[in-house]
């Protein structure tokens, strides 16, 4: 019984940096930044076994361009304890207090390539994407990020939104995709892109990976490719006014689906 709650005190927090070494490998965000945060705006929420923190989620008060918001940070789970949905109800926790808190958008970032976070981010919690940020933590050298530019998807949660809310679906139709796929001799996936294309349809397609790192394991150079083709391609699209709205599973490769961020009638969006 995994149970979902607010951490609140030094010895908690503690808990989760002991967490973050465990997941990351990496130094712990300082306890005393952790502890500041969730004095003045931010909130941090964990999933715990009994005693035992398996899981958190850590976000801060952000502020940018009038409009005040949560940014959440950081989500970890123990490796033992993944693809239990965990995830998701530290979301869904830290959405319930950021709104009684009077939030009403929480902002966070991910590897467009990592699309089991993009399936959760976009297609379970309704998240859209419009925002890409080339290597926006700069070279990173934990096993995850080594030896790509970190680039990352900024994910908008419109907490209060009728597409939040009312778990909104948009029918997509017709649907074009923007690049193609094919097969290396080695039988790994590569990504073919379409010259000169112009952005009319209502509704676009980008192929990606389904496990990017092993890809990435296998081939670098051909993971390094994946990410500077998609970063060209969705930065034209969300220049165009696209969003990201979900991700779908197909048989080889996953796929991104694009709108017009217009469509979505989302109030408050930067």
């Amino acid at each position: 019984m995994i149970e979902i709650r607010e951490i609140k005190t030094i010895e908690q927090l503690e808990q989760v940096q002991q967490l973050e070494l465990n997941v990351w490998g990496m130094s712990a965000i300082p306890l005393h930044q952790t502890l500041t945060a969730v004095k003045n705006g931010g909130i941090v929420v964990g999933a715990y076994q009994e005693d035992k923190l398996v899981g958190f989620s850590y976000g801060f008060a952000g502020f940018r361009e009038g409009k005040s918001y949560l940014c959440s940070h950081m989500l970890g789970i123990d490796e033992k304890y993944r693809s239990l949905g965990i995830g998701e109800k530290l979301k869904y926790e830290q959405r319930a207090i950021a709104i009684e808190r009077g939030y009403d958008l929480m902002v966070w970032t991910f590897d467009p390539l990592e699309t089991r976070n993009a399936y959760l981010n976009l297609s379970k919690l309704k998240g859209i994407c419009y925002t890409y940020i080339e290597n926006c933590y700069g070279e990173m050298q934990d096993g995850f990020n080594k030896g790509l530019p970190s680039d990352r998807f900024e994910v908008s949660w419109h907490l209060t939104s009728d597409y939040v809310v009312n778990d909104i679906t948009i029918e997509v139709a017709d649907a074009k995709p923007v690049a193609s796929c094919e097969l290396t001799k080695q039988g790994l996936l590569c990504l073919k892109m379409t010259e000169n294309f112009e952005f009319v349809e209502e509704f676009y397609t980008l192929p990606v990976p389904k496990d990017f790192q092993a890809l990435k394991a296998q081939n670098p150079s051909l993971a390094l490719d994946w990410r500077f083709k998609t970063r060209t391609i969705l930065k034209q699209l969300f220049s165009a006014g696209y969003a990201a709205i979900s991700l779908q599973q197909r048989e080889c490769y996953n796929e991104y689906v694009l709108v017009k961020k217009a469509a979505l009638n989302l109030e408050g969006a930067f």
